[in-house]
């Protein structure tokens, strides 16, 4: 009886352990933890029969929070910067330049295409290219050590940039779009003001006018990553779902699924490169690799191939992939190998 006594401490203890080893686990990869609950959440609620219901009313409901999570995420990143912080830097116009001679090179690609079933891959792969930099970039940026008011400034650029390109490029991808120029630039515009310029100015009068509310979201560092996470997961069903209704197979599926990767890749790296001369490599990286893929996959579905929508659905995860690396190394180096 006295060894059985004496292990049950032992065995709550090791339990206690091994639970504490796998939260710490989950921790150091939080962005690819939440893409594996939401893959399998997904799945379960979309092809086990007693769950389906759950998943046709409960999926709606969750994609239409998007905008509101996105609002409160970057209302509590921008409560902790300042209005004299946000400048622009030569690095933003540079990777401003860069994308647009990359999404220019894509519209030729799409040209060059001749097999009307392959040009799909590179409408995807233009559509990956010319997205603007993601709202909840701020998010990642500060937890790497980037800098937040200098992304929230490249922010606002690159989105008004975006309302350019946008009219000017989509017609040219697909002749038979029909997008008047003023129309689509006010469309854009209009849909990325409210989950972007409408928290920062609201941030801005926080902090003017009620400094303890501003100080109290500033004190919760990790409020806008869980945030982020929330929304990653909702994605990546919303990301599943147009994989699974395609109808895309065979050789078509793998390059709208991997050719992104590259693209992810050589995007992070042109950033990282561009900010290193610039001595700002981390935010530069995430200013042209971190990509607003939900405003790239709505607008695919209204004026491109919906089938190429797939693409920058695989571009998210495989940025957030990136990102996840990114963050192992730098909580467990202090900083970041690439």
């Amino acid at each position: 009886m006295r060894m059985n006594r004496s292990s049950a401490p032992s065995r709550k203890s090791s339990f206690k352990g091994d639970l504490e080893g796998l939260l710490n686990l989950i921790r150091q990869w939080q962005l690819l933890a939440t893409i594996l609950f939401a893959t399998t959440v997904y799945l379960l609620f979309s092809h086990v029969p007693v769950l389906e219901p759950v998943g046709d009313t409960v999926g709606p409901f969750l994609t239409g929070l998007m905008p509101y999570i996105i609002f409160s995420m970057l209302f509590t990143s921008f409560c902790k910067i300042r209005l004299p912080e946000l400048r622009l830097h030569t690095w933003h116009f540079v990777i401003q330049a860069v994308r647009t001679t990359l999404s220019l090179l894509a519209v030729g690609l799409v040209f060059l295409i001749g097999d009307p079933a392959w040009k799909v891959v590179g409408v995807g792969i233009f559509i990956c290219i010319v997205s603007p930099t993601a709202a909840a970039s701020p998010v990642i940026t500060e937890k790497l050590g980037g800098n937040l008011s200098s992304l929230t400034a490249f922010l606002v650029l690159g989105n008004l940039v975006t309302a350019i390109l946008i009219p000017l490029l989509f017609p040219m991808v697909n002749p038979g779009a029909d997008m008047p120029f003023l129309a689509s630039a006010w469309m854009v515009l209009k849909k990325v003001s409210a989950v972007l310029l409408l928290p920062l100015v609201l941030a801005i009068l926080t902090r003017l006018f009620l400094p303890r509310v501003a100080d109290w979201f500033q004190r919760r560092k990790n409020l806008s990553f869980y945030l982020w996470c929330t929304n990653l997961s909702i994605i990546t069903g919303v990301t599943w779902q147009n994989l699974l209704h395609s109808g895309v197979h065979g050789a078509i599926l793998v390059a709208l699924l991997f050719i992104p990767l590259p693209i992810t890749l050589l995007l992070f790296s042109i950033g990282k490169g561009v900010g290193g001369f610039y001595g700002d490599r981390i935010t530069a990286g995430q200013a042209l690799g971190q990509k607003n893929t939900s405003v790239a996959i709505w607008l695919t579905l209204q004026f491109l191939d919906p089938v190429a929508a797939i693409a920058p659905g695989a571009y998210i995860i495989w940025q957030n992939i990136v990102n996840a690396v990114q963050l192992h190394w730098k909580e467990k180096y202090g900083y970041l190998k690439w």
